[in-house]
């Protein structure tokens, strides 16, 4: 996997000046400048700003900031200067097949990447350099008469591109296709599908009467065969009453486990028969609905280029749906908060309460108001992520024409997320494909193969702002959970859109609230790799699509990986890590700026072949050395034994406040990995028993505002005594430190540790009765005030951060 799929790239966000990864990126702007999503922000009144609502000073070209449209500077007098020419140039070109950059016109449409950006035009060394032809051209184009894209044009190419993503291509649907005719052709559909259906059920019933016919056959054939060896040991000799009840006894017996027998034969020939139907029948409903999907776009096609024949539209959506290319832009670029699709959403969530009896009147309500390709594809993916179908119970009694008729494919376990997310772009005039292919799906491990059927899985891609894009709506799709135990992301923590249930729910919609992952929606393609291999390798929509063994070697991440803008800073962190020769590996993972403050991490450390987490009676997790520098945090492996471990990383990202008053916390899987210790040449002691997490005293800055002035690493080298200090930037009481050594008790060894408090300073001593390594836990609480709650608020004595003290005379 090449270094640029494992890693976010990195700029500057003018604002603040600190790092931007690409999760969390606005821009390229104005003069290749780029924003954090909260730094995004109006100069002069603080207000939120978008891609579509930001506005750069166009009187002066070095003022590269943004403003809102109440607040951007307002350009004087109009003037041409010689840069105003060079821009009117370029964007007066004419086209030129023998000078088209596909960079900056791929298939004849306008449009700047972030790779086209690098493209400098000689127009830039000036035109009066002696270098320059009389034109300003260098002497290798001096056959090239046409204008350039200068520096000072590339954010006027990036705001024409920005206005592109969110294009309207046509009028609504209502206005160029009657819904009259939209229904004719969806109960035109319906009765194919009726008669699909019909033709399932009569297969089925004759399948299993088949299946009855032969069991009831070998039923009789094997009773004959009970029964007439019952009779013949009857009469092989007279028998005793006695011994003829013991036979009697015994035949019954026999045909009892016989008939309990073919009873469990018969369940289990049904139940296979019963999958390789629905095999049969789910492939034959995406048949029918691949062909009505067509149909459909073919009739809304022809009613949209009647409808805008006499009218000049910027861009059209394709009649046909484009072959799949890597989209130009990335998710960030479209949208960067899902707070933006609010509306539509909402909208969503109110027809989900309702029931519809056509989809053309569900598409409808669903895209009546949208103004975008991409805001109709939103609110189709919520409704669907909204309603979850797998939990839908129906009366077997519904027929074709109510409510619930609309979804009978999911009744008849035919029809599946993807299928139906297909079939609801069509009534809506967008292209949508359904990609097979392998998912690191529920049970995956790494390092698991991808040899048989375990795993496969579909998804889609739908053509939105002009590119195809991945949704899979299935993994996406919400479920209901405690407000309390919602992750809540630092800086964006809107970043789940969640919703309040509706009140049908009735008391308890204050506890409950909507959780979906937008992860799912619109992916970008370096990401959706990580858990998804289409059997098609241009469907991978990669520049350089990776083979099925790379994908395999990737490591194994979830969403949450993304959502948190987590990266891998070493190139060959793969799925499975072997240690060296002392039994180590090590696991980086980097984190954003932004998220630095409240991320914390966990971790899980298992045989990998089973549940167990001990080894000698020992926690496994003793073996493992969380550490947090700077923006990465890592983790050290040391395996007790040789063969395999499964390392499970957690995450969440909570404010000081909550972790300070000892709300619950719910950590959640953000990626996975095989250890895997071939040949163990040093035998391993575990770390002292301190409490879980991370070493060092980063986390007792970022939580508790308290900064080291002695030690600034997790691991001291001690004598037989040591001091270590702290500055605390906000008040805090009730400070204890505890000891903690391998083999001795920690009540012993309370005594070698006290601390004092001098103004703003805590100073830690430690004295150590042997030599050997330590472990030192420090316990703090906030003091309680009007800024925390009050007066009367008890905070609880809270872990702090832990050090590990290597002792000895020569230190």
């Amino acid at each position: 996997m090449p270094a640029t799929m494992m890693n976010l790239y990195e700029n500057t966000c003018l604002r603040c000046g600190q790092t931007v990864y690409q999760v969390d990126r606005i821009g390229p702007l104005k003069d290749f400048t780029f924003f954090h999503t909260g730094c995004f922000k109006c100069q002069v009144c603080n207000s939120k700003l978008t891609l579509k609502t930001y506005c750069n000073n166009q009187d002066d070209q070095d003022d590269k900031e943004v403003y809102c449209s109440s607040h951007v500077p307002k350009p004087g007098p109009g003037h041409l200067d010689g840069d105003a020419v060079g821009i009117r140039s370029a964007l007066n070109v004419p086209r030129s097949a023998q000078f088209v950059n596909d960079q900056i016109r791929p298939g004849g449409r306008p449009s700047i990447d972030g790779e086209s950006l690098a493209i400098k035009s000689p127009y830039n060394r000036g035109s009066g350099s002696g270098n320059s032809s009389e034109n300003g051209h260098n002497s290798s184009f001096s056959d090239y008469k046409y204008g350039r894209f200068d520096s000072t044009a590339l954010h006027i190419a990036h705001a024409l591109n920005a206005t592109k993503i969110q294009r309207v291509y046509d009028k609504p649907i209502d206005q160029i296709l009657d819904a009259n005719e939209q229904k004719q052709m969806e109960m035109l559909h319906r009765m194919e599908e009726d008669d699909l259906y019909k033709k399932f059920a009569k297969q089925r019933a004759a399948e299993e009467a088949k299946m009855d016919d032969h069991l009831k056959e070998e039923w009789e054939s094997e009773l004959e065969k009970l029964t007439s060896q019952f009779e013949r040991d009857l009469a092989t000799k007279k028998r005793s009453r006695e011994e003829s009840k013991v036979l009697t006894v015994r035949h019954q017996k026999e045909r009892e486990e016989l008939e309990k027998n073919m009873t469990i034969k018969r369940d289990m020939k049904k139940e296979n028969l019963t999958r390789k139907m629905l095999e049969h029948e789910r492939a034959a409903t995406a048949a029918l609905v691949e062909k009505h999907s067509k149909e459909m776009m073919r009739l809304i096609q022809e009613k949209r280029s009647e409808y805008l024949e006499d009218e000049e539209v910027l861009e059209r959506y394709p009649a046909q749906p484009p072959p799949p290319q890597p989209p130009p832009q990335t998710k960030t670029d479209i949208y960067t908060d899902p707070d933006e699709f609010a509306e539509v959403d909402q909208l969503a969530i109110q027809v989900a309460q309702e029931d519809q009896k056509t989809f053309t009147d569900l598409v409808r309500m669903l895209v009546g108001q949208c103004s975008s390709d991409v805001e109709k594809v939103r609110t189709i993916f919520r409704w669907i992520t909204v309603k979850n179908l797998n939990s839908i119970t129906f009366d077997d009694s519904a027929h074709g024409d109510t409510p619930m008729g609309l979804l009978r494919g999911i009744k008849y376990g035919t029809e599946s997320y993807h299928v139906l997310f297909k079939r609801l772009c069509s009534y809506a005039g967008l292209h949508c494909v359904v990609i097979k292919g392998y998912s690191k799906s529920a049970g995956y491990q790494p390092g698991v193969r991808f040899e048989d059927n375990r795993f496969r899985n579909s998804w889609n891609a739908v053509y939105v702002a002009g590119s195809w894009r991945f949704v899979q709506c299935n993994w996406g799709a919400r479920h209901l959970v405690n407000a309390k135990e919602v992750p809540k992301p630092g800086g964006k923590s809107k970043i789940d859109s969640l919703r309040k249930v509706s009140g049908r729910l009735g008391g308890r919609s204050n506890n409950l609230r909507y959780e979906y992952d937008d992860h799912y929606f619109l992916t970008d393609p370096k990401e959706f790799i990580y858990e998804f291999f289409p059997l098609q390798p241009e469907w991978q929509l990669l520049k350089a699509p990776i083979s099925l063994h790379e994908f395999e070697e990737l490591p194994f991440v979830r969403s949450l990986f993304f959502r948190y803008g987590l990266y891998f800073p070493d190139e060959h962190t793969k799925a499975v890590m072997y240690t060296d020769s002392t039994g180590a590996a090590t696991i980086r993972i980097g984190m954003p700026s932004h998220m630095q403050s409240s991320l914390i991490f966990h971790y899980n450390l298992k045989l990998y072949d089973s549940d167990k987490d001990q080894y000698d009676s020992v926690s496994l997790k003793r073996f493992v050395m969380q550490s947090v520098v700077g923006q990465l945090v890592a983790f050290r492996v040391h395996a007790p034994c040789s063969g395999a471990l499964l390392l499970d990383i957690f995450a969440n990202a909570v404010t000081p406040r909550e972790y300070l008053t000892g709300e619950p916390m719910k950590f959640k899987s953000v990626c996975k990995f095989k250890i895997v210790c071939e040949d163990l040449q040093t035998v391993m002691v575990p770390l002292p028993d301190c409490a879980s997490g991370e070493w060092g005293p980063a986390k007792a800055t970022r939580l508790f505002g308290l900064e080291p002035i002695t030690h600034q690493d997790a691991l001291v080298f001690a004598g037989r005594d040591t001091e270590l200090q702290f500055r605390m930037t906000r008040p805090l009481t009730d400070f204890m430190a505890t000891l903690h050594k391998n083999g001795s008790e920690e009540k012993r060894l309370s005594k070698y540790v006290s601390h004092r408090v001098s103004d703003d300073v805590v100073t830690f001593t430690l004295s150590f009765p042997e030599e050997g390594q330590y472990g030192m836990d420090i316990y703090t609480r906030e003091v309680g005030g009007p800024d925390t709650g009050g007066p009367t608020e008890k905070h609880l004595l809270t872990h702090c951060c832990k050090y590990l003290i290597n002792s000895s005379k020569r230190n």
